[in-house]
């Protein structure tokens, strides 16, 4: 594989930034069209790259991609997911290049999705390349990319309970997650579940002059602030009524084990410039974004936020608020009790909704399957250091409903780094890892055959 790496490097380039320059941004509705482009163009690639069949399929949101290539029916089929839509470039004045148009320097690639996800989807079509044009596929082959994991996958579970026996698999391998540094490769054994949610207090029916209001009537930004700060007490904990009731507390062994992954805390610090870290009372900073729920505000806003001042008391306050979820709490649970919860502290001089958009429950995978043992093995190869097992902080909430319509775990084999700042500007893909993660993939192929 290194060979054929280094012989069709910048044709595997060139494909990969085909891609990248479409600004699939599943957010914004003037990208539909954007979509559509960048999934023909993955089943244009699949197809070059030696499937049976790749086609373009309707779902009641953006489209999905399915290509397939069936070797022989009694070997074990692996079914590739990854996703095609990336987040919004935003804010611009950020970046040190234009988003979607990818460079090359300082051994990375730049630009939006390099990493999240065309970047490592692409790993697998390009691997896939390698086995069918030497002869080497001893798999049956399965692809499935979807368009809108960045806004919660809403069409996917639907689109997979219509097209259940076509997706039959062994396994699905994906490659959407990061490992813990590229000197010590890790696979996530599972992943945090996601309740998301969007708050507004409506205070006077009109924005009012400050002057001649403020200190008699409430302002709908100080009572939001108010409301938002009691949602963590000063341990660090959710003081959501319930949301701690279904979170299994790990045993002293088992966190041991988790410990066991290599992490230098100053390093983190000196990473972020931040002076020190801040999370749960009794928990590591790796225990607090992989086995702990927690919760952030991701927006906040209201009243007059240009230029120069505006003296208004304003009629309204927003944020957006995340829930990141452990295995065994429920995001439908966790988002009714969120929503009772806040309703709750609603004082009578404001008006409070609560909005909740999809989320997602998180998921655990045995690290004694055969995938992990073979990932495990090929990973170790490649890098020369056996694999640490480790838990995912992000969510991709698609996953624990592809266990339950699809009956398969995933596998993630993720080879991003937290240097790649994903959905931040100037994202990237550090191209040892580019290529070290299709060695991988093909290795894994070799040795998940029992």
């Amino acid at each position: 594989m290194k060979q054929y790496i280094e012989q069709n490097r910048e044709r595997f380039f060139e494909e990969l930034f085909s891609i990248l320059r479409i600004p699939s941004v599943s957010a914004k509705k003037e990208h539909k069209a954007d979509m559509q482009r960048c999934a023909e163009r993955l089943a244009e690639l699949l197809l070059e790259a030696g499937a049976d069949e790749a086609g373009v399929y309707p779902s009641t949101g953006n489209p999905v991609v399915f290509g397939q290539k069936i070797t022989d029916p009694s070997l074990k089929t692996v079914l590739i997911y990854g996703h095609y839509d990336v987040q919004p470039a935003e804010p611009l004045e950020k970046w040190h290049s234009d988003p979607f148009e990818p460079v090359i320097h300082d051994g990375a690639i730049w630009g939006r999705g390099a990493n999240d996800d065309k970047g490592q989807l692409f790993m697998h079509i390009k691997s896939f390349e390698y086995l069918v044009r030497t002869g080497k596929l001893k798999h049956n082959i399965k692809f499935m990319f979807e368009g809108e994991e960045e806004i919660g996958s809403p069409a996917l579970p639907q689109w997979m309970k219509e097209h259940e026996d076509m997706l039959a698999a062994d396994i699905c391998l994906v490659s959407d997650t990061t490992m813990i540094s590229e000197k010590v490769p890790s696979i996530n054994c599972g992943m945090r579940g996601l309740a998301y949610l969007e708050v507004k207090v409506t205070g006077p029916d009109k924005d009012l002059h400050s002057g001649h209001y403020g200190g008699a009537v409430a302002n709908p930004i100080n009572v939001l602030c108010d409301m938002v700060s009691s949602l963590i007490d000063k341990d660090g904990k959710v003081t959501v009524k319930g949301f701690y009731d279904k979170v299994v507390e790990l045993s002293d062994e088992d966190r041991a084990q988790f410990a066991r992954a290599p992490f230098d805390l100053e390093e983190y610090k000196e990473f972020l410039d931040i002076a020190q870290v801040k999370g749960e009372k009794g928990y590591s900073t790796m225990e607090r974004t992989g086995i702990r729920p927690c919760l952030d505000v991701c927006g906040i806003w209201g009243g007059y936020t240009g230029e120069g001042a505006k003296t208004v008391l304003p009629s309204e306050a927003h944020a957006k608020i995340s829930m990141r979820l452990v295995p065994d709490q429920s995001s439908e649970e966790i988002t009714r009790l969120f929503k009772e919860h806040f309703l709750s502290m609603a004082p009578e001089y404001v008006k409070v909704e609560v909005k909740a958009f999809k989320g997602g429950d998180g998921f655990l995978i045995p690290i004694s399957s055969p995938a992990y043992k073979a990932a495990a093995k090929a990973m170790g190869e490649v890098y020369g250091i056996e694999p640490v097992p480790s838990r995912g902080g992000g969510s991709i909430p698609v996953l624990a409903e592809m266990q339950k319509i699809l009956g398969i775990d995933p596998l993630l084999m993720g080879f991003g780094l937290e240097r790649d700042t994903i959905h931040s500007p100037n994202e990237s893909y550090l191209l040892s890892q580019f290529f070290a993660g299709m060695e991988s993939i093909v290795l894994f192929y070799e040795y998940y055959q029992e």
